[in-house]
């Protein structure tokens, strides 16, 4: 789920919508979406010598590979079709907890044991590839002895190629290490892939701070306004990752090695870095909704400061005008306005007015009211 400025990324889920199960329903109820599709197993098995992906048609097909000695990678795309997740959970031995909390989406991010397996569910942020928007959804690990099960809620993009790539082609050392390794490497894609989104986040709250500077629009608020929003929905996604890779460090499960346990050190870290970004954005979006604020009295002032200026030259004028428009019949008494009758009378109170124009700009000039009213420096970043 991404002009002179940078594209805005728009995420396909800004808010999430928690879907509750009926009052009374029993533990273990499923609740699939009806547009939801349908499963799409891929398994990938492979040890330091051989790795072998091929497309399960059956769940039970899953079966064999759960017992060797080989690390078996099963991902699961699509959460369509209650009557496959059934099978998958006979053949996976899982509870139907798991299995509320695997199809049940979306669930807050969690570490969970269940006898011989460990329960991690996940969200995944990820750029779509040449398009304006990223991805999000759930993402649920069960990790057994020697296999590796996610889930994915569609068979759409994933941030998981790399890892796939690095067991293909023998990267690195994944091949010679076990499940939980993999799991490792699978979650650590995961945290890793919110830096995209966050960088372009950056990207577009650059791009409001000048549209907030230059020309402040309401168009500009409702920007500020939806980018909190989405800022709001991502750290509410990746705040509770932070519990639960502390969880993993801290419990003593036999699945984790003490190995394995030292890269989600790095992990953690990882998720307080975009953490910190997160809270760093989010006052940034704040401050510039105070900047607009700033900007837009600033414009109001420079408006008001123009028509003040405009006012006062014309206050004389009119005072002026309004005087030499009365009319009185000066034949009938000397004093009513012996000026209607002189030569130079229309001309002079043309120059009176000038002059007493001119010497108001003038004095306005030195007070200096004159500043700021040009168009680039109107639209000056205001002090402080």
């Amino acid at each position: 789920m991404a002009n002179a400025h940078p594209p805005s990324p728009s995420p396909e889920h800004s808010y999430v919508d928690y879907a509750y199960d009926q009052p009374g329903s029993p533990p273990g109820t499923l609740q699939i979406r009806a547009d939801a599709p349908p499963p799409q197993i891929v398994l990938i098995d492979y040890n330091a010598k051989t790795a072998v992906r091929q497309v399960i048609e059956a769940p039970e097909d899953c079966s064999p590979y759960l017992d060797t000695r080989s690390v078996s990678w099963i991902d699961i795309q699509g959460l369509g079709d209650e009557s496959i997740w059934r099978r998958i959970a006979q053949v996976f031995e899982l509870h139907p907890m798991i299995l509320e909390d695997v199809v049940n989406v979306p669930q807050r991010p969690k570490v969970e044991d269940h006898e011989d397996q460990l329960v991690v569910v996940t969200h995944m942020v990820m750029v779509v590839p040449d398009q304006e928007r990223f991805l999000q959804e759930q993402v649920s690990f069960v990790l057994g002895p020697n296999y590796l099960l996610t889930v994915q809620e569609e068979p759409r993009y994933d941030c998981f190629d790399p890892i796939r790539a690095r067991i293909r082609y023998r990267k690195g050392s994944l091949r010679q290490r076990q499940a939980d390794y993999l799991f490792y490497a699978l979650l650590d894609a995961i945290i890793d892939g919110y830096f995209p989104v966050l960088e372009l986040y950056g990207e577009r709250l650059e791009a409001l701070e000048t549209k907030v500077t230059d020309a402040p629009h309401t168009k500009t608020l409702a920007e500020i306004h939806q980018i909190k929003r989405e800022l709001l929905s991502l750290r509410r996604s990746v705040w509770p990752h932070r519990d639960a890779i502390a969880a993993l460090l801290h419990k003593d499960n036999p699945l984790i090695s003490t190995d394995v346990k030292i890269y989600l050190r790095d992990c953690y870290e990882h998720v307080v870095q975009v953490l910190d970004m997160l809270e760093t954005y989010r006052e940034l979006a704040s401050s510039l909704m105070d900047v607009y604020l700033s900007a837009v009295s600033n414009r109001m002032n420079e408006v008001m400061k123009t028509l003040t200026v405009i006012s006062t030259i014309f206050i004389p004028l009119t005072f002026i005008a309004g005087i030499y428009g009365m009319n009185f019949n000066p034949t009938v008494s000397p004093l009513n306005m012996p000026e209607l009758n002189w030569y130079w009378g229309y001309p002079a109170v043309w120059l009176l007015m000038l002059a007493v124009a001119s010497g108001l700009v003038a004095f306005f000039w030195r007070r200096g009211w004159f500043e700021n009213f040009s168009p680039a420096d109107s639209s000056a970043k205001p002090s402080g």
